[in-house]
C-alpha cells in the first residue's frame, strides 16, 4: 500500500498540455510539486524546467524514473510510448499518472492493469472532466431524474481539417496511428466515451465504421458507431474531422422520457436542459486548470486520505470500446 507524506513528481514529456491543463495544477495542492521533467530534447526539457522553476530535468526516462527524490511519475507523451514508461516506473516503485488515452491499444493497457496488479503500485488515467462541476453538472441532471428514464444517448462531433493535417511531409503526430492509435478519433472520443461510461456504466457491446473521407492522411478521418451499456441502454456516435467549418458541432444529447440535456464535451457550451418547464440554460464554471481537481484526488489517494477511482481499470474499457469501434478488436 503506497501513502507518501509528500507527493514529488517527475514529469516524462513536457508539451503543450502540461503547459496549458495540468503542470502548474500540481503545484498548487498541498503537499505536491514537481521536482524533475523530462524530455528527449535536452534543450525543451531545460528550458521547461527553467521556465516553471523545476529543480532538475533530463533527457532520459530511465534517470527521470531513478531520482530518488522522484516518487510518483505523471506520463505525457504520445500514446503509444504510455505502457513502456508506466511499467517501468511500477516496476521501480513508483505510481504513475497518464495522460488519455490510457495507450495506444486495448492491450497496451491491459499490460499495464496486470504489471499495477502485481507490483500493487496505483496507476491513474488523466479523465479530468470527470471532476469538472461542468460534467458533474450534467450527471447530477441525470441522476436526479430531471430526464426521466434515460432511454437512447448520441455523440455528435465534427470539425475542419487543423492547418497542420495539410503538411503530408510533417503530419501531427494525433493522425499517425503507430503513434497515437488511431487519428483524431482516437485522441477525441476518449473524452466522450469516458464521460458516459462515468455516467451510465461500461459499455459492453460497440460497433463502427470508419473511412478516410479527406485524404490528408492515412488515419481514419470520419467514424460512425453504435454501442450498448451493461443496462441495456443504447447510444451512436458520429465523428467527422474533415468537415467544413460550418458543420462544426460538438454535442452530446441525453435523452430520456421526460426530457433531454444536452451539453459540449471540448467547448463547454452552455448545458440545455429541456423539460417541461421549458428550456434551461445553465453554464457552471471550471478551475483555469481543468486538470487540478483530478490531480487532487490523485495526490489525496496517494497519501492515503481518500480513494480515487480514475484508474488503470476504469481507463481500459475506454480504450475496448474505441478498439471495437476501429475493427481492432
Amino acid at each position: 500500500m503506497i501513502k507518501l507524506d509528500k507527493v514529488k513528481w517527475g514529469f516524462i514529456g513536457c508539451g503543450e498540455v502540461t503547459e496549458k491543463k495540468s503542470g502548474p495544477a500540481f503545484s498548487m495542492i498541498h503537499n505536491s510539486e514537481v521536482v524533475a521533467v523530462m524530455s528527449r530534447d535536452a534543450e525543451k526539457a531545460a528550458s521547461y524546467a527553467r521556465r516553471n522553476n523545476i529543480p532538475r530535468w533530463y533527457n532520459d526516462a530511465q534517470l527521470l524514473i531513478g531520482d530518488e527524490d522522484v516518487n510518483a511519475i505523471y506520463i505525457a507523451t504520445p500514446p503509444s510510448s504510455h505502457a513502456t514508461f508506466a511499467i517501468m516506473a511500477m516496476k521501480a516503485g513508483k505510481p504513475v499518472y497518464i495522460e488519455k488515452p490510457m495507450a495506444a491499444t486495448y492491450e497496451d493497457c491491459a499490460r499495464i492493469n496486470r504489471i499495477s496488479k502485481e507490483t500493487g503500485i496505483p496507476c491513474f488515467v488523466a479523465y479530468y472532466r470527470r471532476y469538472l462541476p461542468y460534467f458533474q453538472k450534467v450527471k447530477d441532471i441525470v441522476g436526479l431524474g430531471e430526464i426521466g428514464h434515460v432511454i437512447n444517448v448520441q455523440i455528435r462531433f465534427a470539425a475542419p481539417p487543423r492547418d497542420l493535417d495539410y503538411n503530408n511531409k510533417n503530419l501531427p503526430w494525433r493522425v499517425q496511428a503507430d503513434i497515437a492509435g488511431g487519428g483524431y478519433f482516437y485522441d477525441l472520443a476518449p473524452h466522450q466515451l469516458d464521460l458516459l461510461q462515468e455516467m451510465f456504466g461500461c459499455i459492453l457491446e460497440a460497433e463502427g465504421y470508419k473511412s478516410n473521407r479527406g485524404g490528408l492522411y492515412e488515419a481514419e478521418d470520419t467514424v460512425s458507431a453504435c454501442f450498448k451499456f451493461e443496462s441495456g441502454l443504447p447510444g451512436s456516435g458520429s465523428w467527422c474531422f474533415v468537415s467544413h467549418e460550418s458543420a462544426k458541432e460538438d454535442r452530446i444529447e441525453i435523452i430520456g422520457d421526460k426530457g433531454m440535456v444536452s451539453f459540449s464535451v471540448f467547448t463547454y457550451d452552455p448545458i440545455t436542459l429541456h423539460t417541461e418547464r421549458g428550456t434551461e440554460s445553465i453554464l457552471p464554471q471550471n478551475p483555469p486548470y481543468v486538470q487540478l481537481p483530478l490531480i487532487q484526488a490523485v495526490v489525496e489517494h496517494l497519501q492515503g486520505k481518500s480513494i480515487c477511482t480514475c484508474d488503470g481499470l476504469s481507463a481500459t474499457t475506454t480504450n475496448w470500446v474505441m478498439d471495437r469501434i476501429l475493427n481492432k478488436l
